[in-house]
């Protein structure tokens, strides 16, 4: 199966510092009018999602000295989710790897350096190694600037902004920042290598304190001597434990899980009879229906009936009315959870489902899937039935107003309106729903049309 791939975009090193990084973004508008060249191109860290602030190195498929064509690939990048294939946008030399296998570094970080002749490939080593970003050539004003930096600075340093003409050049984090806060990026100054705009100066546009740790570094390690020690103090060690890192995905994870504590959340219960969806899986399972195909379909026809339960609140003042019903459902693998996502899954048919299904689920075991196949979920669906479990409760994700947890079919005595006995098979399910916009009236609603679509499945396979 080939590797999802993405294009990186480059920052640069000039012969000239007259000359912005953003010009590596356009093309001459005269191809023969006399242009400096950029010599040294940084490859960045790309964002592969909207929730990745960090990527890790899985492989370089490239070595230093090897010559890259444009649309080659070159590295592949472990996210918070998948890991892809990242492709440059230019021809040049791989002078330099500066960030290696199993490392990780910020979005919009510098990983690698890109030469385009094999005179500056020695110049791109030396800044990797130095860890520098590539710096213009030398010129007086510039010598001057490094004599005066040579000189005792002051307790607070801060530094200069580079505004020079050309297009604005921003980290992806700083954009993502800049949206979030609705601060106009094209009246920043940035203060980053190049007069790049940094998070930081999004932050401070926005008047938001800057973070502790950034505070930390100037601050004397005796001060900061007590809070680790307290730190310390309230986990004590168990012999012979092992503490292991998180891996990407779990950083997300624990992430997500942490952010939904914010969402005021209530649950609803709600048993359905599943005789008669057993009897059509015993029908379709030859065809290559799979249980979680029908779950999601039936889900799906409900939400159509009851979108307001498919409905998300994004900013805690407003309703966000999904047009697609996607259906997300939870699948572990190796290392962590990801949640596939059924695009407009009441507008397929249970087969056409079925087969989505099941390319979806060997793309994320793979850690293949794209972002749109992992982040566009506007309802999810857990179901841990398979493993013989009766009933649970799942955590709502961030941007979403509902999950439900579907537990196991499992025989249940029932007695009718006359006083009879019979066995029925019964499963539980639970909806967790975000109380800001879904009611317990809607939920009720929403799950009684549910009961019936699983009661009377044949609608299922029309």
């Amino acid at each position: 199966m080939a590797s999802p791939s993405l294009s990186f975009s480059s920052s640069l090193s000039t012969t000239t510092p007259l000359l912005r990084p953003s010009a590596f973004f356009l093309r001459p508008r005269n191809p023969s009018s006399s242009v400096i060249r950029a010599k040294i191109r940084e490859i960045f860290m790309p964002a592969l999602s909207s929730t990745m602030t960090e990527g890790k190195i899985v492989s370089w498929i490239k070595s230093e000295g090897d010559l890259l064509s444009k649309g080659e690939s070159v590295v592949v990048v472990e996210s918070d989710k998948a890991d892809m294939d990242v492709e440059t946008f230019y021809d040049g030399i791989l002078a330099a790897i500066v960030v290696n296998e199993g490392e990780s570094a910020p979005v919009g970080a510098p990983i690698g350096l890109l030469a385009e002749t094999e005179d500056e490939i020695a110049e791109a080593k030396a800044k990797a190694a130095s860890g520098a970003p590539p710096a213009a050539t030398s010129s007086p004003k510039v010598e001057e600037s490094v004599k005066v930096e040579s000189s005792p600075p002051p307790s607070a340093p801060v530094p200069t902004p580079v505004s020079t003409p050309g297009k604005t050049v921003v980290t992806p984090y700083a954009k993502k920042l800049a949206k979030q806060h609705k601060v106009n990026i094209s009246k920043l100054v940035g203060t980053g290598p190049f007069g790049r705009i940094t998070p930081e100066d999004v932050e401070k546009a926005a008047g938001i304190t800057p973070k502790a740790n950034n505070v930390a570094v100037a601050a004397p390690a005796v001060v900061a001597a007590p809070a680790t020690a307290k730190s310390a103090a309230s986990y004590p060690e168990i012999e012979g434990s092992n503490v292991v890192p998180f891996t990407t995905m779990q950083v997300a994870v624990s992430k997500n899980m942490v952010e939904s504590l914010s969402v005021p959340t209530f649950r609803v219960g709600y048993p359905i009879a599943t005789d008669a969806l057993d009897a059509l899986y015993e029908k379709v399972k030859p065809k290559g229906v799979t249980m979680t195909a029908l779950l999601a379909k039936a889900a799906a026809m409900a939400l159509v009936m009851h979108p307001t339960v498919n409905a998300s609140c994004k900013d805690g003042k407003s309703f966000t009315h999904n047009s697609s019903i996607n259906i997300a459902v939870a699948v572990a693998i190796n290392g962590g959870l990801i949640t596939p996502v059924l695009q407009d899954a009441d507008k397929l048919d249970l087969y056409l489902l079925s087969q989505k299904w099941k390319e979806l689920v060997e793309k994320a075991r793979a850690k293949q899937l794209q972002p749109q196949e992992y982040n566009s979920g506007t309802f999810t669906l857990s179901n841990l039935g398979m493993f013989g479990v009766d009933r649970f409760d799942a955590i709502l994700p961030p941007g979403q107003g509902a999950i439900m947890a579907v537990g196991a079919s499992k025989p249940t005595v029932i007695a009718d309106k006359d006083g009879c006995f019979s066995v029925k098979n019964k499963m539980l399910v639970n909806v967790t729903a975000d109380h800001r916009i879904i009611y317990g009236a809607d939920l009720a609603a929403f799950l009684q049309t549910f009961s019936k679509i699983i009661e009377n499945p044949e609608s299922l396979t029309m």
